[in-house]
């Protein structure tokens, strides 16, 4: 990788970090909501659901994976944006090219999903949350969390690409909203009915999540890591993929 690849990918990283700070709404939804949401869970759902464990243990991964959903949204938009209004060939004839344009994103996003996941587990903390792991399980669960923040990213990237406007491209990224509610993040799977346990326990979120609670709290994790590192990879290559075809067919000229 050359010197002036790595230049354009910190250039226009921070330029949509700079971006970011100016969508206030947007901002306010991807940092702010999820630590709201912890707030909303452990003390108005939380005496309801019985985890077998402090119900503010047992959340704080689907939490930290709520924030990389909802700053999802916001990569999107933000792609959308930028090929909507025609930036993306203004950088073109600067000799910009599509892949430092999109890691830009994606590294904006990196950068704003681990503070809003370093925002959630200190209010984890002020109301309960007590981990067990050592300083090598730390650095396993965030290596998990990088890995999804990163699969995540580069999948919202593609889907602002395929969406018409910004407005579409926020509500492609529902499903990936929706996903942590339909695993185990926020109640066992068990307690779920039958024909929604199957979809449960075999997508990424629940894997991910299982990885991120055993490591945090020093329990089993048994295969976990490595099928939600299988995951993140494979949906890291399949967008990265999307989103190479998407560009091009995007500014053809």
């Amino acid at each position: 990788m050359s010197a002036s690849t790595l230049t354009q990918w910190s250039v226009l990283g921070a330029r949509s970090l700079r971006l970011g700070r100016r969508n206030l709404e947007a901002l306010i939804m991807s940092v702010a909501l999820p630590m709201l949401l912890m707030v909303v869970f452990v003390y108005l759902f939380g005496g309801a659901i019985q985890t077998g464990t402090e119900y503010v243990t047992y959340v704080v991964p689907g939490v930290m994976l709520l924030c990389v959903s909802f700053g999802s949204a916001m990569t999107a938009v933000s792609v959308a944006t930028d090929v909507s209004a025609g930036i993306v060939d203004r950088f073109r004839s600067l000799d910009v090219g599509g892949a430092a344009l999109l890691s830009g994103h994606v590294a904006a996003s990196l950068a704003r999903n681990v503070v809003s996941s370093a925002l959630v587990l200190a209010v984890a903390f002020a109301i309960g949350f007590r981990p067990h792991a050592d300083a090598g399980q730390w650095l396993a669960a965030a290596g998990i969390l990088l890995l999804t923040i990163a699969a995540v990213s580069w999948l919202s990237a593609a889907l602002g690409l395929l969406a018409g406007s910004p407005e579409a491209a926020s509500g492609y990224t529902f499903v990936i909203t929706f996903l942590p509610y339909a695993s185990s993040a926020f109640v066992p799977i068990g307690t779920m009915p039958s024909w929604l346990r199957g979809f449960a326990g075999n997508q990424p979120v629940t894997p991910i999540t299982e990885s991120l609670r055993g490591l945090l709290l020093d329990q089993p994790v048994g295969s976990a890591p490595w099928r939600a590192a299988a995951w993140c990879a494979a949906i890291a290559i399949v967008a990265v993929a999307a989103a190479a075809l998407l560009f091009r067919h995007k500014t053809r000229a």
